[in-house]
């Protein structure tokens, strides 16, 4: 096995959808990156969690890595994609499983490995530097490149890709939802919102999981497999419905707190809300049948592991029990900083996320948890 051959590409027709008006109405929006480099706020030091998720998926990927080549009868070029690369390390992770899942295979049936096209993709203001920095370290007969864009548009050639794979990205919305004035006080949605907030995050949802879908389906070749991994929820009557240890309801609480103290007026509060969608299995398999391109070939629900969810918290010491709140808010810093330092500035950052980590140490005890992780896998048509 070979080192690496790293090629990094400019696609110049990339782009975010819908730019004027989210650059107009939410422009923090446009700083939707996971924060960069390997500080002790970055990403790549607190994707943990991510990196779990991972582990959870990697059965249903070498089993749907296994399946794309059987059925393409092993052709001798792979073109795979990684949709919401993120920065770090992780994203090498997923790459190196689906080539020695490859080779492995290749050599058991007694076939000549392909060559494999790894294209690393995430939007333009993403920290693509620190993950290539990893390139080195990633000896596998692969080619590596960067592949800048909005995953909701087109990035790829028609018929070119083989293999799909996005974790923990598709949760993340194209734009804030239209019609969310009266949800104040909340950055996302809780059982105060109106009844029109889930409507509008679920309207945007399906609005762009469509447009994924439909992208996907014209860059990839018929029998290509995809593998995709977000944050959902369990179904319950209320849609409405988030649990009081959520992260995102924890992070309005922080804000209000600084409201309060005077740090933060509560009009910016107000008008603040976050590009996320956490939809149920029924959403999820509603919209790829509709859409009609793929079919579902794995569905699986998984545990949601943040913070203090891998421990008996009954039994937890209280030191324990604040470096658990510590890391959770670490976590859901380096996923949101970036909105948030766009919207409010970099001065509160550090005590907002003190206050966040206060708040998850008090839901200790939590037990009433809706948020799950979805893994899918998809074959093209």
């Amino acid at each position: 096995m070979g080192e690496v051959d790293f090629i990094h590409t400019i696609n110049p027709s990339s782009r975010c959808d819908g730019g004027d008006e989210r650059s107009s109405m939410y422009s923090f929006v446009n700083a939707l990156r996971m924060s960069g480099g390997d500080g002790d706020n970055s990403y790549s030091t607190n994707s943990l969690l991510q990196k779990k998720v991972l582990s959870k998926a990697k059965p249903v990927l070498v089993k749907n890595t296994k399946g794309m080549m059987i059925n393409l009868n092993f052709p001798n070029y792979i073109k795979v994609a990684d949709l919401g690369c993120a920065t770090g390390e992780n994203t090498f992770l997923t790459m190196a499983e689906i080539v020695n899942t490859i080779n492995v295979l290749c050599q058991q049936c007694n076939q000549k490995p392909p060559e494999i096209d790894c294209c690393l993709n995430d939007l333009p203001d993403n920290d693509f530097n620190t993950t290539f920095k990893f390139v080195p370290f990633f000896k596998r007969l692969c080619f590596v490149s960067g592949v800048p864009g909005s995953f909701y548009s087109r990035l790829f050639p028609r018929k070119s890709l083989h293999f799909v794979h996005s974790s923990y990205s598709l949760h993340w919305l194209s734009k804030v939802p239209k019609g969310l004035e009266k949800n104040s006080s909340s950055v996302y949605i809780t059982t105060s919102s109106p009844p029109n907030a889930y409507k509008a995050y679920l309207n945007q949802f399906q609005s762009d999981f469509k447009s994924f879908l439909e992208m996907r389906s014209e860059e990839m070749v018929s029998n290509g497999r995809m593998v995709l991994t977000f944050i959902g929820r369990k179904t319950l009557d209320d849609p409405l419905h988030r649990d009081c240890c959520h992260f995102w309801t924890l992070l309005s609480t922080s804000l209000r707190d600084l409201v309060y103290e005077g740090l933060v007026s509560a009009s910016k509060v107000d008008s603040f809300n976050i590009p996320f969608y956490d939809p149920s299995k029924e959403e999820v398999m509603e919209m790829i049948r509709n859409e009609g391109s793929f079919e579902i070939n794995d569905l699986e629900i998984h545990g949601f592991e943040l913070g203090l969810s891998n421990h008996d918290e009954d039994y937890m010491l209280h030191s324990q029990i604040s470096k658990a709140g510590q890391r959770e808010a670490n976590c859901i810093r380096a996923v949101s900083e970036s909105m948030l330092v766009a919207d409010f500035g970099v001065d509160i950052m550090d005590t907002l996320f003190k206050k966040f980590a206060y708040h998850v140490s008090q839901h200790a005890s939590c037990t009433n948890k809706t948020t799950v992780t979805l893994v899918v896998s998809l074959i093209r048509k």
